[in-house]
């Protein structure tokens, strides 16, 4: 164990748990939007009652997830000092429009919609929140544009006398292909998380029979509609992000199929078990020349395999292992898929469950059993969210800015194993608290359920 190892498991603990946050911050915004302009619209209580309820649980993700954020300001100075000196040039200008626009934007808004209900107009106040919500998709596209750099760098050149990226051209970096389709599948995702978030509050409420319980109902079908949509656009999205990599990222997409050998047509893997260490193929189930289309449109076309591409990047970079940790990368790009296709077949069941104002019988033993599905289906969406981002990180290395700089190089040299090691311990215990309180608020708020609406801050 050494710097570089730790600060690798520091980054990415703490980065996995701030995503936590994000998908259901940016996707529950939209939906509170949603459930205020239908009450803006039809005036009925029910839908306030709904919007008041989301949005406090809203309110205290939002939160959480800023107090994680800023953590990785701090790695980036701490841990990781050689990657922000020579990254630093083309990270500004992404991260300065994010924290100065994006965000203040974002939170200038949220408060006036938090602090406005019975200071500004009904209208303004509904524009308030759909702000809020458009702006914080605007933070994550900039988030996005800045990582996409990381795994396709472009609008830069490297200064010979400093030795660091420059942005030179701010059209490219902005309009990076990856950060093109990146983020309208992140989107999706963040959707996916809130939709299948909204649905479990309210089957909860349903199957409970609490006193609010048919209020609930049309809370279900708008969490189960934008989850199976948001799975659709996941597949879309998808689809078209294989091919960019196939293009861009040749090793990530042959890693993660644990295609070890370039074929022509290329098999997608349905299961692959390697050796122990990932340097080769033991068993396999494929299907033919289905990889080759997901990854360039054409079912006959030649998919580059894992060890030409270590040839190849030997030649162009110098000697080194350019393949990433292959189980890995192979293992989270199935759950990524598998949970996320879960998620929007625990939506279905919800809605037909509900169908024509039934409440489930949970005396049923599949009943209980699909209940306890949809219920649980919101950690089933992040789950799928985190190992999306663990399958695009890990099927990046060895490179931490691909083919410009490899991770090992990024580390700080003056930081100290015993410093890595107690930020890692404080930050892991902070962030189980911080974890324990969240959890403790969202479901204390769940359980109170809808409150009756307040005439005075309800216009």
């Amino acid at each position: 164990m050494d710097v570089l190892d730790v600060s690798r498991w520091q980054f990415a603990i703490t980065t996995v748990y701030h995503f936590l946050f994000v998908p259901l911050t940016i996707g529950l915004a939209f939906l509170v939007a949603g459930l205020q302009t239908a009450w803006h619209r039809t005036g009925n209580d029910n839908w306030l009652r709904l919007t008041k309820f989301f949005g406090k649980l809203f309110l205290i993700n939002f939160a959480m997830g800023i107090v994680t954020g800023i953590v990785q300001e701090f790695q980036f100075g701490m841990n990781w000092s050689a990657y922000s000196t020579f990254i630093g040039d083309i990270f500004g200008a992404p991260l300065a429009i994010e924290g100065l626009a994006a965000f203040f934007v974002e939170s200038t808004f949220l408060g006036l919609w938090v602090f406005g209900w019975d200071k500004i107009g009904k209208r303004m106040h509904l524009a308030c929140i759909w702000i809020a919500a458009t702006a914080s998709a605007a933070s994550a596209y900039f988030i996005l544009v800045a990582n996409s750099f990381m795994q396709w760098p472009t609008g830069h050149r490297i200064n010979p006398q400093t030795g660091r990226v420059e942005l030179v051209d701010l059209a490219a970096l902005l309009g990076n292909k990856v950060a093109a389709i990146t983020f309208p599948h992140t989107i999706a995702a963040c959707f996916l998380t809130a939709g299948a978030f909204v649905t479990a509050v309210a089957v909860w409420h349903i199957t409970r029979g609490t006193p609010s319980a048919d209020t609930f109902r049309p809370a279900v079908k708008l969490g189960a509609t934008t989850a199976l949509i948001a799975s659709i656009a996941l597949i879309v999205t998808g689809d078209i992000q294989g091919k960019i990599m196939t293009d861009v990222q040749p090793m990530k997409m042959a890693a993660a199929e644990a295609l070890y050998e370039t074929e022509q047509p290329a098999p997608f893997s349905v299961i692959t078990i390697g050796s122990l260490d990932g340097t080769e193929e033991v068993f396999s189930v494929k299907i033919p020349g289905l990889l080759s289309w997901l990854g360039t449109g054409d079912a006959t076309a030649t998919v580059v395999g894992i060890n030409d591409l270590q040839d190849q990047y030997t030649a162009l970079y110098g000697p080194g292992d350019y393949r990433p940790n292959i189980p890995l990368v192979y293992w989270s790009f199935r759950a990524m898929v598998g949970l996320g296709m879960a998620t929007a077949l625990t939506a279905a069941a919800a809605l037909w469950m509900t169908r024509r104002g039934n409440t489930p019988d949970l005396a049923r033993p599949v009943t209980r059993l699909l209940v306890i599905t949809v219920i649980t289906a919101p950690m089933l969406a992040l789950a799928a969210s985190s190992f999306g981002w663990i399958f695009t990180e890990t099927g990046r290395q060895p490179w931490i800015v691909f083919t410009l700089l490899k991770t090992a190089d990024g580390v700080s040299p003056a930081v100290t194993l015993a410093e890595v090691l107690t930020s890692l311990t404080v930050f892991t215990l902070l962030y189980a608290v911080t974890a324990a309180i969240e959890v403790a608020l969202l479901l204390r708020y769940i359980k109170t359920g809808l409150s009756e609406p307040d005439r005075d801050m309800a216009y």
